[in-house]
Parts: structure tokens; C-alpha cells; sequence
């Protein structure tokens, strides 16, 4: 039980009234006040019907809509959801409902609080506070919105490497398999001009697309993926990464596998047919670790199976960081087709090209120092028989299937 604003406002006038009528007339004020203050109380104490209604499946950093209604129709009610911090509600708290937009800032699962009801008699004088609704579990998976465009871009041909040139209409690994009439969705690109001439109508090269190819998805999750990048850290960005990535496998028939790590393995997922959901549900929740990241250790894990593409999802941070990263390379290179992907920091971009006279001369030059060690980094992959992938936050996931396709079309694979 509570008291109220209008409760208190009441006290006052009280106290101010004792002092111009006799003190039996004022205590006899107090006295009805309080009894008021509990009857209307009593009145709000039984517990209204709630329902919230949210997805228990969520995407990080996609809103959903979060709807909370009070059934019960009688004393005034205020309706508050709590949250914990990996969350987030554009508006929190309403009157007798909440309708708001839950977003979700973390990926794992995460408990969200009860609902907290303030139900106010009809006087308005007491009130009673409600737990409604119970805790509720939500799922937060990687962006996995941004990974299903990219597939549907990778199906219409939508998604192709600005440096190669190719035959087919997506620009994927191909071969040509025979000439058939236009079809009124075929690509420009396909329509065979020779043939047409010849025919006299318009004719298309029919392309098989390579399939049951494997791409190996190594995430790391020691200690330098917890670097912040905005309202994400490094292994988000990876882990909306490697969503993408394994959806595409499933869209191209190939075979996706993925490898956690740090000192140790964490998670492992055999390529397989179809195997993009296995491979989001498998790694949704990893967290980086204090630890240091064994690359040898993962790379011996890849084996010496068939050839596939392996893509490693890291840090770059400076050369002295990498030199494990460089040493372990050469390992899978020999026997694999191998890219490194690494999203920038735009702070640490934005620091190194600020030539404001009010900048910091000292932390301009130290971003300079750490862009250019970090290209050191990248070059000595290279060297090493490595792709290297980089990109902003939020490109990270397109980069790294325009690399995929890259290495299709190249038949890398």
C-alpha cells in the first residue's frame, strides 16, 4: 500500500487548518483522512488481468512492438515495464496500457522483468503496487534481417564484386550449360547475342551454378572482440557477419561449418546442407573472453578436409597483435582459400583525420600510429597468402559475401 499525491496535498491543508481551528477539529480531519486513504486502498489491492504481448524471437538491434493492456476496468492503473540494461523501450511507463517499441541492444537471451502496476483507488487517495505478467525470456539473435536482404539480393543478382568481371548473372562461380529462349526476368548480361541473330528471336546462355562447396566461418572470441564499435562490440559485428554469410551458403547450395574460439574451442558446427540456422543458433549467444585467441589451435581444427573457403572474423588491431594471426595463415593457406575480415573502428578513423587546430595533437598522432600499424597487419597477411577484408560497422556482413562470391566466380573454392 501507498500513498498518493493527492494524499499528501490533503496532509497539508491539514496542518495548515490546525492552526485556525481547534486541534480536536483537526485530528478528527486526520483521523477521517487516514480512514479514506485505506478504504480506497483496500479498493485498488486485488490484482487487474494483464496481458503483454512481445516476440520472444528478436533480432539485435531491430524494434519490435511491445503492447501491455490492463483487462479490468475500475480504479485508475499506471503501468510501468522494468528492463535490464541490454534493452531498450522508446516509452516506459502509460495509463492503464503501454505501447511501445522494445529493442533489443545485445544478443543472448535476457529475462525481461515482470510488469510494475500502480492501481489508485477511486478516491484517489491510496494505491497498491501489482507484479504482473512474470518474467518473460526473450531470444536475441544476430541482425538477421540485413543477413535475409543480402540473400535476397544474392537471388534476384543483385550482390556482385565491382572489380571482376564475369559471365554469369550473378557473378558466382558458373559454368555454361546450353542456350534457351529469353525468359522476361533474365538478366541482360545473359542474353546470348549470336544466337539471337541466328534464331531470330531472343536467346539466353543457361548457367549451372557450383554447388556443395563448403565455407568454414572461424569466429574469435577472445578478448580483443570486446573492443566497442558504437552501441555494438567487435563480436557483434562478426557474429552479423557470420549469419549472413551461412543464410547465402544455404541460398547457393553450398555447405557452411563454423568454429568458435578462443584459448580453446568453444563452439563447433560441421559443414553441412543447409546448415545457416544451425550455424545462428549455435553462436547467437557467445561472449568474448578474457583470453587470448590460439589461431594455431583453430586452424589445425579446420583440418586437412576438403577444400573450402575459411573465413576468419578477427581483429586487426596492430602488427605485434596479428604476428600469431600471420604465423598460423600459412597453415590453412596452403590447402585452403582463406579471408580475413576485420571491421574498422570509425572513431579511431575520425581521430587519425582530424586536422582541427583544436584537436588533440597527441591522440591524432596516436590513431595515425594505430591505422598505420594496422596496415602493417593487413599487409603482412596478404604476404601471407590471406585475403583481407575490412569494412565499417554495419558493412562488415555485405563485404563478407561479396568475398564469398569473389571466390566462387574465381573458383577458389
Amino acid at each position: 500500500m501507498t500513498i498518493t499525491p493527492r494524499t499528501v496535498v490533503a496532509l497539508v491543508a491539514i496542518a495548515a487548518l490546525a492552526l485556525l481551528v481547534p486541534a480536536g477539529v483537526a485530528f478528527a480531519a486526520l483521523v477521517v483522512l487516514a480512514g479514506a486513504t485505506l478504504g480506497d486502498a483496500l479498493l485498488a489491492r486485488a490484482a487487474p488481468r494483464v496481458t503483454r504481448s512481445v516476440p520472444p524471437v528478436l533480432s539485435r538491434g531491430v524494434g519490435v512492438p511491445l503492447r501491455i493492456a490492463v483487462e479490468e476496468t475500475g480504479p485508475s492503473t499506471r503501468v510501468r515495464q522494468p528492463l535490464v540494461p541490454d534493452l531498450q523501450l522508446d516509452v516506459q511507463e502509460g495509463d492503464g496500457a503501454l505501447d511501445a517499441t522494445l529493442t533489443p541492444r545485445r544478443r543472448g537471451r535476457h529475462a525481461l522483468p515482470a510488469v510494475a502496476l500502480r492501481a489508485r483507488g477511486p478516491l484517489g487517495l491510496g494505491a497498491w503496487q501489482h507484479r504482473a505478467a512474470g518474467d518473460a525470456e526473450l531470444t536475441v539473435y544476430p541482425d538477421l534481417p540485413s543477413a535475409r536482404r543480402l540473400v535476397l539480393a544474392v537471388r534476384e543478382g543483385r550482390v556482385r564484386d565491382p572489380g571482376v568481371r564475369t559471365r554469369g548473372p550473378i557473378g558466382l562461380g558458373t559454368e555454361f550449360e546450353r542456350v534457351r529462349d529469353y525468359l522476361p526476368d533474365d538478366d541482360v548480361r545473359q542474353v546470348n547475342w549470336r544466337a539471337t541473330a541466328r534464331a531470330g528471336r531472343p536467346m539466353s546462355n543457361q548457367h549451372r551454378v557450383e554447388q556443395d562447396q563448403e565455407i568454414i566461418i572461424i569466429l574469435d572470441v577472445g578478448r580483443l572482440m570486446a573492443a566497442p564499435l558504437g552501441d555494438r562490440t567487435r563480436l557483434d559485428e562478426a557474429l552479423d557477419a557470420a549469419a549472413a554469410l551461412a543464410l547465402v551458403a544455404d541460398e547457393l547450395g553450398d555447405r557452411a561449418g563454423a568454429i568458435a574460439f578462443d584459448d580453446a574451442i568453444r563452439r563447433r558446427v560441421r559443414p553441412g546442407r543447409a546448415s545457416g540456422r544451425d550455424v545462428v543458433r549455435q553462436t547467437f549467444d557467445l561472449e568474448p573472453s578474457e583470453r587470448d585467441s590460439d589461431y594455431e589451435l583453430a586452424f589445425r581444427t579446420v583440418g586437412r578436409g576438403k577444400r573450402a573457403l575459411v573465413v576468419v572474423l578477427t581483429d586487426l588491431l596492430d602488427d605485434a597483435a596479428a604476428r600469431a594471426l600471420v604465423d598460423a595463415v600459412p597453415f590453412l593457406a596452403r590447402r585452403h582459400a582463406v579471408v580475413i575480415a576485420s571491421a574498422r573502428d570509425p572513431d579511431i578513423e575520425a581521430l587519425a583525420s582530424d586536422d582541427d587546430n583544436n584537436a588533440d595533437p597527441y591522440m591524432n598522432a596516436a590513431a595515425r600510429d594505430l591505422l598505420a600499424a594496422r596496415e602493417r597487419a593487413a599487409a603482412a597477411l596478404r604476404g601471407a597468402g590471406a585475403t583481407v577484408v575490412e569494412a565499417p560497422p554495419g558493412r562488415l556482413n555485405a563485404a563478407c559475401v561479396q568475398a564469398y562470391l569473389r571466390a566462387k566466380s574465381r573458383r577458389r573454392l
